[in-house]
C-alpha cells in the first residue's frame, strides 16, 4: 500500500510516517517508481509505535523494544534486556515526576507569601 493509504488507515500523517521510517520504526520497500510500498503489517506497526509513544517512550527506546512487541495492542515478548530498558525508563519518569512535584511545591510556597 502507498503512504497515503497507510495514512488513511492509521490516522497518522504521511510526514509522520516518513519520520517513523527515518527513525527505523517502520519499514517500506521502494517500488520501481520510487514510491514507498508498505505491507498490511505496517498498520499494526504504526499502532504499536503510537501506543509506545503515548506511554512516554522516545523513538530511540521504541526502536530497541519494538522487535519484542508481539500481537495486537502492546504486549511484550519479555526478554531481560527489554525489561531492563523499560525499568530504566520507568525510573527516569518517576524522577521527572518527583522533580515536578518539588518544583510545584516551591512555586506554591512563593504564591503563599504576602
Amino acid at each position: 500500500m502507498l503512504i497515503g493509504e497507510l495514512s488513511r488507515r492509521t490516522g497518522v500523517s504521511s510526514r509522520l510516517l516518513r519520520y517513523y521510517e527515518a527513525q527505523g520504526l517502520l519499514d517500506a520497500e521502494r517500488g520501481p517508481n520510487g514510491y514507498r510500498d508498505y505491507t498490511a503489517d505496517s498498520v499494526a506497526a504504526v499502532r504499536k509505535v503510537r501506543a509506545l509513544l503515548a506511554a512516554g517512550l522516545s523513538t530511540e527506546v521504541i526502536r530497541s523494544v519494538l522487535p519484542c512487541v508481539r500481537g495486537e495492542g502492546v504486549r511484550f515478548a519479555w526478554c531481560e534486556e527489554i525489561r531492563t530498558v523499560l525499568d530504566g525508563e520507568l525510573a527516569a519518569m518517576d524522577a521527572r515526576i518527583e522533580g515536578l512535584r518539588n518544583s510545584r511545591a516551591a512555586l506554591a510556597c512563593y504564591l503563599e507569601q504576602p
